[in-house]
């Protein structure tokens, strides 16, 4: 398999097979304040690399980004993450 580098500066863990499994996208989740698409993953994954972007919000102050934008045991499986959750928004 090999490690994954996505190129469109997204969270590559939304076209991922393992998504609901893993405990990378558990944490990324869990510092949106999003929703988990399972409360247990068990799932740990080799060499994930988690991009984190301190944004300016307007008239907010500041946001932190949490994105993987590599991992050892990514697999394709392309809108993965939509078929768990139709009908929501897809996280940016």
């Amino acid at each position: 398999m090999g490690v994954w580098r996505g190129l469109s500066g997204m969270c590559i863990c939304v076209d991922c097979h393992w998504v609901d499994l893993c405990q990378a996208y558990h944490a990324v989740e869990r510092q949106h304040g999003a929703p988990h698409l399972s409360p247990s993953p068990d799932f740990a994954p080799r060499h994930p690399r988690i991009h984190v972007e301190v944004r300016d919000l307007a008239g907010e102050g500041v946001g932190v980004e949490w994105d993987v934008r590599s991992c050892g045991d990514f697999q394709a499986d392309p809108g993965r993450w939509r078929r768990l959750r139709p009908g929501e928004a897809l996280p940016s």
